[in-house]
């Protein structure tokens, strides 16, 4: 039970009110199912029942994104890490959670002052000629204030919410906690490996804290476009950043959002598509390190038509491998080539319980459902939802690292038609694709992989000698042994000493009100209160222990 594994009481303040908000919004059986109704029974909690009818109606998408909601900045980034998982969750979920905005509640300038004077040792008006104490923007875990440098140059100021690292820390220890109790609870849940969901989420809003970072993953990707034209990246400003505070150059240009302002701006919004996908295609299939919530909020148009993005607290990071199999995927589906998806989704899902057959009758199907059209008529954001849907059909989840992707092609698409309704992503992305092909087959990579094989091999075999004489040795010496771990074996077999020593002590109980009654009816002998003494005590210590075992049981969780 999650109460029970509490490991300090710094949490359970955190844990009630986690607990209230869950009830509040319809779900007491899950806050049953995780241990914490007694929790709430036991500090007397009083729910408002206002309106609570009208909640629980409302939809369980709906439900679950307002109480994320209420639960915080924590619950809001989980809430925002989930609606780029197209392969766990429906279309209606996806929908509903990418509600979850960024914008929260402003922190008061006071505490901002006091945020900056503590990260730089001066408050904002000695070291800005301006600084303008109305937000720009409010988000979970920052705030953002325009300001001016001495020499007149716009900046924005970034700063950290007072107080948000502990309280996620906090929300990171019970995350954890849940997880473990769904993964070992929920068997139909452990195909999503919620336990390294919840790992990998820790490590994704840790470098979202730090702001510092988030300007060396701009400075990245500057650098990779250093001397290309198409994409601006804000300015860092070094010495005015810390992990609690940066400022960057403020971006003066049109957010794509705003066709208006794009028309009388005089952009040609072909172009702009263009060029922005162009820069995310880059970044993915050649470089490996992209921008990864590139939503139209995030994407300006500036006067001369080029791309500026900003925000890169949320980067997606692919590996050579990983990029190798991407372009496979892609070049599979719009090759029309069945056999080498199915082999790239079975390598990313680790196989499972999948019948692939089956499942490569399903990618067949739709693999032949866009066969014959050309490829500017192809929509490769319904293609990529199409797989995902395939994907929940046969129970199989993608890496995170891979849904994180897979919602950046559907958002850069969606963003792309935006502009320009005949916007072709497939157009863009052939290039390329071919060129990462021709990249992987070429000479000095196949003989640049080759080599690596070989060495490979080479230790292998190198070692193959050593080992083969410590296994003959463990097996003449009679310490070859083979371990089988049975799943919760240990746990079970704790829960089943408890139940026969329950049982025992109500066999014992049982034995002593027998005897204590032929007791009773015994002559002779010392009395108490006028009953045998002896069958009065059997009785009072049967009693005794039936109500310490009634009890044990309720305590336990086996009353109800």
């Amino acid at each position: 039970m999650i109460a029970s594994s509490l490991s300090a009481m710094r949490d359970l303040g955190r844990v009630h009110e986690l607990a209230s908000i869950l009830v509040r919004y319809g779900f007491g059986d899950l806050v049953r199912r995780l241990g914490l109704a007694g929790l709430l029974e036991r500090a007397g909690s009083v729910l408002p029942l206002t309106h609570l009818k009208e909640l629980v109606e409302l939809p369980e998408p709906v439900r679950v994104r307002r109480a994320l909601e209420d639960m915080g900045p924590t619950f809001v980034k989980l809430g925002q890490v989930l609606a780029t998982r197209v392969d766990l969750l429906g279309p209606e979920w996806i929908a509903e959670l990418e509600r979850l905005q960024s914008h929260a509640p402003p922190v008061p300038v006071e505490a901002i002052r006091g945020e900056i004077e503590a990260a730089l040792g001066a408050p904002p008006e000695a070291l800005f000629a301006a600084f303008d104490p109305e937000p720009l923007a409010a988000a979970s875990i920052a705030q953002v204030h325009a300001a001016r440098l001495a020499d007149g140059t716009p900046v924005v100021v970034k700063v950290r919410r007072p107080g948000i690292e502990a309280h996620i820390q906090a929300d990171m220890r019970l995350l954890a906690r849940v997880a473990r109790f769904v993964e070992e609870e929920s068997p139909g849940w452990r195909r999503f490996r919620p336990v390294e969901v919840v790992r990998q989420f820790k490590d994704s809003l840790g470098r979202e804290l730090d702001l510092a970072a988030e300007c060396r993953n701009a400075e990245r990707i500057a650098a990779a476009f250093a001397g290309r034209e198409g994409l601006v990246v804000p300015r860092v400003y070094w010495e005015w950043t810390t992990t609690r505070t940066n400022v960057q150059a403020r971006i003066e240009g049109a957010p794509v959002s705003d066709l208006a302002a794009l028309d009388a701006a005089g952009i040609d919004r072909h172009r702009l598509a263009r060029q922005g996908a162009r820069a995310m295609l880059r970044m993915v299939f050649e470089d490996g390190f992209f921008h990864a919530d590139p939503h139209a909020g995030n994407v300006f148009a500036l006067p001369g038509g080029d791309i500026a993005l900003i925000d890169y607290g949320m980067v997606g990071h692919l590996s050579e491998a990983r990029r190798a199999q991407v372009v496979r995927l892609l070049h599979g589906l719009v090759q029309r080539d069945s056999r080498q998806a199915v082999d790239v989704l079975l390598d990313w899902t680790h196989g499972g319980d999948v019948e692939e057959e089956r499942l490569a009758e399903d990618v067949d199907a739709l693999v032949d459902r866009y066969h014959g059209l050309p490829l500017k008529d192809l929509d490769l954001g319904a293609m990529l939802g199409d797989v995902t849907r395939l994907l929940r059909a046969h129970g199989l989840a993608l890496p995170p690292d891979l849904a994180l992707l897979i919602k950046v092609f559907v958002t850069m698409e969606g963003l792309g038609r935006r502009l320009d309704p005949e916007f072709d992503m497939v157009g863009e992305a052939a290039p390329f694709l071919r060129r990462a092909m021709l990249a992987r087959h070429a000479p000095e990579a196949l003989a640049r992989r080759g080599l690596r094989a070989a060495l490979d091999t080479a230790d292998v075999l190198a070692d193959l000698p050593r080992d083969l004489r410590r296994l003959l040795r463990a097996g003449r010496e009679g310490n070859l042994r083979f371990r089988i771990d049975v799943e919760r074996l240990s746990r079970f077999g704790d829960q089943f000493a408890h139940a026969v020593n329950r049982l025992t002590l109500g066999i014992v109980i049982a034995a002593l009100i027998v005897g204590s009654s032929i007791a009773l009816t015994a002559r002779g002998g010392p009395t108490l209160l006028g009953l045998p003494a002896f069958g009065l005590l059997g009785f009072l210590g049967a009693g005794v222990a039936g109500v310490w075992l009634l009890v044990s049981i309720w305590r336990s969780g086996g009353g109800r």
